[in-house]
C-alpha cells in the first residue's frame, strides 16, 4: 500500500534514500514531458493561428447560414406550401367521402388544382424539400390509385417518405395494391409484408398481415399464409381482420 511521506522527511537508510531520489526524478521527468508537450502545442497554435481562426469563422458562418436559411427561407416556404395545399386536400377528402360518380373529377382537381390554388402535382414541383411537398406525394399516389392509374400511383407513393405510424405503412400498402392490380403479385406480396413490418399498431399491422396472407395463398405459399394468419389471431384478436382469419386459414391448410 502506498505511504504518504511528509515534506522534509529524511530517509532512514540508503535504500529509502535511493527510492526517494528515483521518485523525485520520475516526477520531474513527467513534468518536463508535460511542459515540452504544452510548449509544442503553444508553438503549433501560434504558427497556425490564422488557419484555426479561419476554420472557426467558416464553421460559424455555416451555422449562421443554416439558421438564417431555416428562419427566413424554409419556414416561410413551408407555411406557403401548407396554405396552397389546403384546397387540394379538400378536393381529395370530398372525392374519398363523396359521390363515386364524380370522384374522378375531384381527384383530378386535387392533382391539378382549382379555384386559383395549386394541386398536389404543382405543390411537389414548386415546393420541393418541404413537408407539404412530401405529403403531396402521398395524396397524389392515392389519387392515382383511386383513378386506376397504377403506375403513377406507384411512382408517387414510392417518393413519399415518412416515419409516421399510419402513413408510412399505408403508403407501402398502397404500392402493394397497385402491383396487385397490375397482376404483379410477387411484388404486391413484398410490399404488403413491408407494410405489416415497418410499424406495429392495431390498425395497419393486421390489415396488411391479412393482405399478405391472401396474396400468399394466391401464390400457393400456404406456410407463409398460415404464419401471417396465426399472428393475426394471436396478436390482434380484436381487430376487424381477425374475423376473417378462420376462413382463409382453412383455405391455406387445405392446400398443404
Amino acid at each position: 500500500m502506498a505511504t504518504y511521506k511528509k515534506r522534509g522527511h529524511k530517509p532512514k537508510n540508503k535504500a529509502e534514500g535511493v527510492e526517494q531520489i528515483e521518485d523525485n526524478s520520475t516526477t520531474a521527468e513527467v513534468f518536463n514531458t508535460l511542459d515540452e508537450g504544452a510548449s509544442r502545442t503553444e508553438e503549433w497554435v501560434a504558427a497556425n493561428q490564422k488557419y484555426i481562426l479561419g476554420a472557426v469563422g467558416v464553421i460559424a458562418l455555416v451555422i449562421l447560414g443554416y439558421l438564417g436559411f431555416q428562419k427566413f427561407i424554409q419556414e416561410p416556404k413551408e407555411q406557403e406550401a401548407a396554405n396552397e395545399m389546403f384546397k387540394a386536400q379538400q378536393y381529395f377528402d370530398n372525392a374519398v367521402n363523396g359521390n363515386t360518380s364524380v370522384s374522378d373529377s375531384l381527384y383530378t382537381l386535387a392533382l391539378n388544382g382549382g379555384e386559383g390554388k395549386y394541386g398536389f402535382l404543382e405543390i411537389i414541383e414548386n415546393y420541393g424539400g418541404t413537408k407539404s411537398a412530401n405529403l403531396a406525394n402521398y395524396y397524389a399516389g392515392f389519387s392515382y390509385l383511386n383513378m386506376n392509374k397504377y403506375q403513377e400511383a406507384i411512382e408517387y407513393l414510392d417518393n413519399f417518405k415518412s416515419d409516421d405510424q399510419m402513413l408510412g405503412p399505408l403508403a407501402l400498402g398502397g404500392i402493394g395494391d397497385a402491383f396487385s392490380q397490375l397482376d404483379q403479385v410477387e411484388e404486391a406480396l413484398g410490399y404488403y409484408e413491408k407494410a405489416a413490418k415497418i410499424k406495429t399498431n392495431d390498425f395497419t399491422t393486421p390489415k396488411f398481415l391479412l393482405k399478405s396472407a391472401i396474396t400468399a395463398i394466391s401464390l400457393n405459399k400456404a406456410d407463409v399464409a398460415i404464419s401471417y394468419l396465426k399472428r393475426i389471431k394471436e396478436e390482434f384478436p380484436k381487430s376487424v381482420e381477425a374475423n376473417q382469419v378462420d376462413v382463409h386459414l382453412g383455405q391455406a391448410q387445405a392446400m398443404k
